[in-house]
């Protein structure tokens, strides 16, 4: 069955994380982050690297939170150019530091009300809220739609490591979403912390509320893992669960639960995300790829890899195109550092690194000649697949779609810079 897709427009709250959510968690991504030159990107002017994005934009260090009279401006110019009768809308308040800890939520809420358009509170934990009574004002003023990081159902474990002053009463508010709106989970998995039967134990209780959803993140540590703002460790001594015993947590507590559970970087054993396309019994759809005419070499993360090389063997490219895997386990996080690690043997007179990556071209454009050849460097999709923060929301055929899209932008992107030599 199709599932229609819901229109989000983002209400911005802003705010900076470590400041505007009463401290860092224990495990944040964006805790010791240090000062750092401008990564590059796909956004940057083409003579300079750096710009809001690669910058101050990836550490979220610039935007403090909005008066609410701003945040509803850019809200009502976004609708002016909407149908305001669709019935798909919602507004996503969302933000850098932590929603529950913005001090005009419910003045917000309650204005967003007044147009009839219903809400999603975008990546809170709770730690803002010291009386669970807010959730019931916040549904009461159009909030159908809560993520919420819980890391756990035991108040002790989110004081201490989530640094929650008040984790009763940020749990019953969890509880309350529950049981009025869809409430998605969001825990980010700490091995031999809130792993094991502590999930469990907090599953069950999610179970109990009635909550809609689970979102299972694997913990980074180590710049191959992610961390790209040269804040590794974040845990000193704590080793991260590998991708392969990350997905078979996912799938193990899918199997277990009532509720949706996926997982990021890997998987949804529902909609079989990331690169569902993959699977031999969607193989079908392939047929709907276009001709691949050129020849290049594909840059892309450990993970994805794998999946982009069957993909492209199923549809016959022979050895005009190879994929060359990164250390790094996400393609969006790649920066140049990655591409210096490449063995430029391997790579043809053509390269697409990925789209979201944090490359300039002037890096890209240097590193892959520094052996000699002029290569041509180009950019692929934003995106390949989707992640459980996404697919959650959508049926195998939604995932399906997307990926077909991406695969066509990517053999046209190929096929543009790959271009055979005639002779």
């Amino acid at each position: 069955m199709r599932k229609k897709y819901i229109m989000q427009i983002v209400a911005d709250v802003g705010g900076i994380p470590g400041k505007d959510c009463r401290g860092f968690c224990k495990y944040c991504y964006f805790r010791k982050v240090k000062e750092i030159e401008p990564l590059g990107c796909k956004d940057c002017s083409s003579g300079k690297i750096g710009c809001p994005r690669c910058d101050e934009g990836v550490r979220e260090t610039s935007n403090e939170f909005k008066l609410p009279l701003a945040v509803m401006s850019e809200v009502q110019q976004t609708l002016m150019m909407m149908n305001p009768q669709d019935k798909s809308l919602k507004i996503n308040i969302s933000g850098g530091g932590d929603v529950s800890c913005y001090p005009h939520l419910e003045e917000l809420t309650g204005t967003i009300h007044h147009f009839g358009l219903p809400m999603h509170l975008g990546y809170t934990s709770g730690k803002g809220i010291d009386d669970s009574e807010i959730a019931t004002r916040l549904i009461n003023n159009g909030v159908n739609e809560v993520t919420f990081t819980l890391f756990a159902s035991d108040a002790n474990l989110r004081k201490e490591w989530m640094k929650d002053p008040e984790p009763e009463e940020s749990l019953k508010a969890a509880q309350l979403f529950a049981e009025s709106t869809d409430l998605h989970v969001a825990n980010v998995i700490v091995p031999g912390v809130n792993d094991g039967e502590v999930l469990r134990s907090t599953c069950a209780t999610l179970e109990d509320w009635g909550a809609k959803a689970l979102i299972l993140m694997r913990f980074a540590n180590t710049a191959k893992q992610g961390l790209i703002l040269k804040n590794e460790p974040i845990i000193k001594g704590l080793e991260a669960q590998s991708v392969e015993e990350f997905g078979q947590l996912v799938k193990d507590i899918n199997s277990e639960f009532s509720f949706r559970v996926t997982g990021t970087p890997v998987c949804d054993p529902e909609t079989n995300a990331p690169f569902a396309i993959a699977k031999d019994e969607n193989e079908i759809y392939l047929q709907f790829i276009q001709e691949l005419t050129g020849e290049a070499t594909i840059i892309s993360s450990k993970i994805a890899a794998p999946y982009i090389t069957n993909v492209l063997e199923k549809i016959g490219v022979g050895e005009d195109v190879n994929v060359v895997a990164c250390e790094k386990d996400i393609a969006c996080l790649i920066t140049k550092e990655d591409l210096k690690a490449i063995d430029l043997s391997e790579v043809k007179e053509s390269v697409i690194i990925p789209g979201r990556s944090f490359i300039h071209q002037i890096d890209a454009e240097e590193i892959f000649s520094s052996d000699g050849v002029d290569r041509l460097v180009g950019r692929g999709p934003e995106k390949l697949s989707v992640d459980g923060e996404m697919s959650g929301t959508l049926t195998e055929e939604n995932v399906i779609e997307k990926e077909l899209e991406s695969f066509r932008e990517l053999v046209e992107a190929i096929n543009f810079f790959g271009m055979k030599k005639q002779f």
